[in-house]
């Protein structure tokens, strides 16, 4: 019979675990460089950015495309890009709501943890129309390392008062991954963008199809005070 976990609370990434955002990311940023004309391998360059923070992938732009590289002309048609793509609205992933909605049934303390911007993070959980569900958002400007830095998850399982081993994280990149492991946290990931590496598996308890499935994972793994997912 598979060992049950002692969660005393679950960390949840946002961008591509929550929130459908991703491909709204990868295609902005894809056309922004297309119409500077910065074509050359930037497929692959987008998707090794997939779980980094602005800083982290500015600096990967600035290093692929050189110190002349306008990285405030594309950032500006980044942002026109993207806020045109999400007027319709920001979808939720498969699964967000149930899961979310289970946690909060059983008491489970939970946050966000995220490589986006204060900014980014409460104009996107309220657009999605999720803001209400968590005390506690955690983003890369309260650390100085982001991800793959464990430093946001550290700092998470510390708000919530938890050990980072009795933490669940939930994770859709390799680079968010690494961050929740590193921090010592049980590692479940659901990818999005990017397959995992082997590596990446090898430091995940489980990699997922869905959040209905972390779900189901949690149900039968996890105990979680007195009362049950």
């Amino acid at each position: 019979m598979s060992r049950k976990w002692n969660v005393n609370a679950v960390l949840l990434d946002m961008d591509g675990t929550l929130l459908d955002t991703e491909k709204v990311y990868f295609e902005s940023l894809i056309a922004a460089l297309a119409a500077g004309g910065y074509t050359d391998d930037a497929a692959a360059l987008c998707h090794a950015m997939v779980g980094l923070p602005g800083p982290a992938c500015e600096a990967m732009l600035l290093d692929r495309y050189g110190a002349d590289f306008p990285l405030a002309d594309i950032n500006r048609a980044f942002l026109a890009n993207r806020d045109r793509l999400m007027e319709a609205g920001l979808p939720l992933k498969s699964g967000t709501l149930e899961l979310l909605d289970a946690l909060a049934a059983a008491d489970c303390p939970m946050a966000i943890v995220t490589s986006s911007s204060r900014r980014t993070a409460e104009a996107h959980l309220t657009l999605a129309g999720i803001r209400e569900r968590f005390e506690t958002v955690l983003t890369c400007d309260d650390v100085a390392r982001g991800k793959p830095s464990p430093d946001l998850y550290l700092l998470a399982a510390s708000r919530l008062g938890a050990s980072p081993g009795s933490c669940v994280a939930i994770e859709d990149s390799n680079h968010g991954v690494t961050a929740a492991h590193a921090a010592g946290a049980i590692t479940i990931m659901v990818p999005d963008m990017a397959p995992p590496t082997e590596e990446t598996r090898a430091k995940c308890v489980a990699v997922l199809p869905d959040l209905k499935a972390v779900l189901a994972m949690l149900r039968e793994r996890g105990k979680f005070g007195r009362r049950s997912l």
